[in-house]
């Protein structure tokens, strides 16, 4: 059995859903399907979540939102009109939307609500649309489906028990469509996931079902070593592990949503990445394991929108709980964290500039100064994050001073490096100017010259 998912650029339309359906024909082993809701048609064009986000903060503002409800049934009725379906489903989402209006739902809950109708419309559709057909296709709630979760809204975690209620869809003939991004809690409360979480639906079935393979389905052929859009014509990926792909989405790369991985390699599904317009292609498979090659690193990933926070004081070593102390003073002001590199007096943390806004930035200044009788606390703003990664790196020696010259050579100081924290990356921190020609130049060192 395969679990096969559809990202929203690869329902965005009717003509895509064509392709999804002929895709999902030419294998009998893809019995369980889970989709998005419909991306972007074209550049300019606006997601159907997105809309629905318009939708539910109107109504939350107590605006007019006709038009927001008419915009989101129009996407839908475009698609229904292509491949001649009835237009009882534009009627059933249109009554879906009503039904979160006048619930008696707190405002966290409806917006939950409204952000999942639109995969929850689209599943609906594409089964219906499989079913013209003449396939054996049946639409599926993730509540039915046993998609179990935590009571956190907008950031639903998966229960354990869940895997037991999806591994009944093991033994069905049929092909179920699964809406992704959200699920119920025990007592029947309906949370999504963080944003992109189909993907993590599509990887919870996959584990539930215990799939042979998990297929995720996008717009690019296979995942590429680096940033296309700075690097032309990079390198494919034909194939990395987990902890390779899970290095590389959390910083910066795309494709997948970097929570999305963690069911599937914890039941070691194999995953196969591949492109809906060249379905034949040969992808990118994420395996459990790899053989090492000569080059370890398989990717360069890099992202903007870091500060560093620099807490000193002498002879910090010897403070029991220092680290302790000042970690909670963040945890305080809701402010999480990435890495914390540090030295005997001295003590780095890596936040991301959302997480910090400037107007926390006093107080949170003070705090440290006075609670922690700090020397010096200071923050630095507009930074970058790359990061070379690669399973073995840290057994091959000399992948450090060839990246510290590839960033000598772009001209580009280094603010922080870190590598001990992670046995399959290493990552380096940069001001954001520097991005662009820190990645050439890596690309060029790692993978050009070996050509």
């Amino acid at each position: 059995m395969k679990v096969a998912k559809f990202g929203g650029s690869s329902v965005a339309s009717a003509q895509m859903l064509k392709k999804v359906a002929g895709i999902i024909q030419e294998d009998p082993e893809r019995r369980v399907i889970v989709v998005s809701a419909p991306g972007k048609r074209y550049s300019d064009d606006t997601k159907v979540t997105d809309l629905l986000i318009d939708l539910c903060q109107a109504y939350l503002n107590g605006d007019s939102y006709e038009r927001e409800i008419d915009l989101v049934i129009e996407r839908f009725k475009d698609i229904t009109e292509e491949l001649n379906l009835s237009e009882d489903i534009l009627q059933e989402i249109r009554q879906d939307i009503q039904d979160v209006i006048h619930s008696d739902y707190e405002n966290e809950l409806k917006a939950d609500a409204f952000k999942a109708i639109g995969e929850d419309s689209l599943a609906k559709l594409l089964s219906v649309y499989l079913k013209s057909l003449g396939m054996d296709a049946s639409y599926l709630n993730p509540k039915e489906a046993g998609i179990i979760v935590s009571d956190e809204p907008g950031s639903a975690q998966i229960l354990d028990e869940s895997f037991d209620h999806l591994y009944k869809l093991h033994d069905r003939k049929d092909i179920v469509v699964i809406p992704g991004f959200f699920g119920y809690t025990k007592e029947g409360k309906l949370i999504t996931f963080s944003r992109g979480g189909s993907d993590i639906t599509g990887s919870i079935v996959a584990a539930g079902v215990k799939a042979d393979l998990y297929e995720n389905f996008t717009d690019v052929d296979s995942v590429y070593c680096v940033n296309p859009t700075i690097v032309d014509n990079p390198r494919e990926i034909t194939s990395l592990t987990y902890k390779e792909m899970r290095e590389l989405s959390y910083a910066g790369f795309s494709v997948f949503h970097d929570e999305a991985l963690i069911p599937a390699f914890k039941a070691s599904i194999p995953v196969c990445i591949k492109n809906t317009n060249n379905p034949n292609g040969l992808g990118t498979m994420i395996v459990s394991e790899k053989h090492m090659t000569p080059n370890p690193v398989v990717g360069i990933a890099s992202d903007r929108g870091f500060l560093s926070l620099y807490v000193s004081k002498y002879l910090m070593n010897r403070e029991l709980g220092f680290g302790r102390r000042l970690l909670n003073i963040l945890e305080d002001e809701h402010i999480s964290f990435e890495h914390t590199p540090s030295g005997i007096d001295d003590m780095s943390v890596i936040i991301r500039e959302s997480q910090f806004p400037k107007e926390k930035e006093e107080r949170v200044l003070r705090r440290i100064k006075e609670e922690l009788d700090a020397d010096m606390v200071s923050i630095d703003r507009g930074l970058a994050l790359v990061m070379i990664v690669g399973e073995g790196m840290n057994s091959t020696i000399g992948l450090a001073r060839k990246a510290t010259e590839a960033f000598a050579e772009a001209n580009v100081n280094l603010e922080m490096i870190n590598q001990g924290s992670s046995e399959v990356a290493m990552m380096f921190g940069i001001k954001e100017d520097g991005l662009e020609a820190s990645v050439r130049a890596l690309y060029k060192a790692f993978f050009e010259d070996l050509q």
